[in-house]
């Protein structure tokens, strides 16, 4: 077996490892969550959300989707994709909840928020694809190894918005 192909089987154990370690502790550690609904889609990284009965806008923590098309300025690459994905998504959810870090809201007023749909990590699965990367961390989050490994994995796989670099 040539090193190129085993080093690539330890990754993809690795990860298999690093899920099934996440999901026992999500499943049997409860979180400081809120239970959300959705009001409207905004972008690929940012919604707006009823939580306790209040209207919030919610920006994603710990990424950065590309953006969709604002009076004069065009759309980035991806930034319908993103929307349209994450749009989907908060539509047909079962459950939503938030988690948050120490810093509740950000300098526009905005929730800044783990978004966790249908018990899977929302912000996670966006970089995973490939419809977002890892930006704006400030401070040490608790998800933040999580997001890097999925940027990684699409990176490797030249998915959307790495396809183009």
């Amino acid at each position: 077996m040539d090193r190129k192909f085993r080093n690539k089987i330890v990754y993809y154990i690795i990860i298999i490892i690093i899920l099934i370690v996440g999901f026992i502790v999500n499943h049997y550690f409860p979180r400081n969550k809120s239970n959300v609904s959705l009001i409207e889609c905004i972008d690929g990284d940012t919604a707006r959300l009823k939580i306790d009965g209040k209207d919030e806008k919610v920006r994603f923590l710990g990424i950065d989707a590309p953006e969709i098309a604002h009076e004069n300025t065009p759309a980035d690459p991806y930034g319908n994709e993103a929307r349209d994905y994450t749009c989907n998504i908060l539509k047909t959810a079962k459950s939503i909840h938030l988690e948050y870090e120490q810093s509740k809201t950000d300098k526009y007023n905005r929730v800044l928020a783990w978004v966790f749909v249908d018990e899977k990590l929302l912000n996670e699965d966006l970089v995973y694809k490939g419809l977002a990367k890892v930006a704006y961390l400030y401070d040490k989050y608790k998800y933040t190894s999580k997001l890097k490994l999925a940027e990684k994995k699409a990176k490797i796989d030249k998915l959307n918005i790495w396809s183009l670099k």
